[in-house]
């Protein structure tokens, strides 16, 4: 996306678009986003448009109260989406998985204050103390991982198929350095049974993990894609990519545009056979601060992006992922649906 003032008339001209639509809705309806109704997407399963898979990955629902797997189901639902990429945490538990002694919201809020330096003497002791904790959980994880069946995932399989919900991409914490050969064996068969046909990770920077996911990820004819934030550049994925087919991009399209990069339209064109799936976020670019923005509002190219898949039929799914701030008079599951309902706009227009 080299030609910023292309962009720029795109942006205003949908923009335009939908701000009239947007009004009429509200003249037409006092609550706007009150009643399920509102929305064409709310409570459907329709969010394959003109070609292009529309999903979310489930980690938009984080701060929703109850994580269960049929509590997701059911936010996925009321989103109007069909198709996800699951986290780890609601699958596996629902397969057994050892509960975790630390509460991970307590334990993510010390990490952000961590990195800015504002824990106490006392709050640095505990933070500590959580982290010990959660090697030692870790190891239980791993053991359990290493055994257990897969009679739980086929069930959850079939819960969220009868649905209509497809799980096209799983996201376990079972795929890093420290994590044993057993467990990535078996996070491999537990996506593969969940219908997925690509898990998820950060792309660890260790070539030989990379080299070696790419062939276990053969061996059960899977793909690993690798995911990035503002460290992604046109060449971040290379050296995974010639090491093994089955090495693909979990592009995130809005850490790529807060990274600096402008050439979002050229990159997708050029790899677009290795992307197996694409995050879907706005965000401001370097000049503009960065900061993550409802769709709509930051510069991540999001309208010209959709419409380059619909016109060149590039099938991956592109998955929704809510981390702008939650409205007060909201909730993440209404959120995803104006997501999804903006995409609808880009990808009919």
């Amino acid at each position: 996306m080299k030609d910023n003032s292309k962009h720029a008339r795109t942006r205003r001209k949908f923009l335009k678009n939908s701000a009239a639509l947007a009004t009429g809705i509200v003249l037409s309806e006092p609550l706007v986003f009150g009643a399920p109704s509102i929305l064409s997407s709310y409570n459907q399963n329709d969010s394959k448009i003109n070609g292009v898979q529309i999903g979310c990955i489930t980690y938009s629902f984080r701060d929703m109260t109850d994580q269960s797997a049929e509590a997701t189901l059911q936010y996925v639902l009321d989103a109007g989406i069909n198709a996800i990429e699951l986290m780890g945490d609601p699958a596996e538990h629902f397969a057994g998985k050892p509960k975790n002694p630390v509460d991970r919201r307590v334990f993510y809020g010390m990490m952000r204050k961590s990195k800015s330096g504002g824990l106490t003497q006392n709050q640095i002791k505990e933070f500590e103390e959580m982290k010990s904790q959660l090697e030692n959980h870790r190891k239980v994880v791993a053991d359990w991982r290493s055994t257990v069946g897969m009679g739980k995932f086929e069930q959850l399989k079939k819960m969220y198929t009868d649905k209509g919900v497809h799980i096209y991409a799983f996201k376990p914490n079972a795929f890093g350095v420290k994590n044993t050969d057993a467990e990535i064996d078996y996070g491999l068969r537990a996506a593969k049974v969940l219908g997925a046909d690509h898990v998820t990770l950060e792309l660890p920077g260790n070539d030989a993990h990379t080299r070696k996911l790419g062939i276990m990820a053969a061996k059960h004819g899977m793909n690993v894609a690798y995911h990035g934030h503002t460290q992604q550049t046109p060449t971040f994925w290379d050296t995974a990519l010639k090491q093994s087919e089955h090495n693909m991009l979990n592009l995130d399209l809005g850490h790529y545009i807060a990274g600096g990069n402008t050439d979002a339209l050229e990159l997708i064109q050029s790899k677009h056979e290795r992307i197996s799936s694409m995050h879907l976020k706005d965000r401001k670019n370097p000049e503009n601060g960065q900061a993550n923005m409802s769709f709509g509002k930051g510069d991540t190219p999001i309208v010209e992006v959709l419409q380059l898949m619909r016109d060149k039929k590039y099938t991956y799914p592109v998955s929704i992922e809510l981390e702008y701030e939650v409205p007060q008079d909201s909730n993440p599951v209404k959120e995803v649906a104006k997501c999804l309902e903006y995409c609808r706009k880009a990808l009919e227009g």
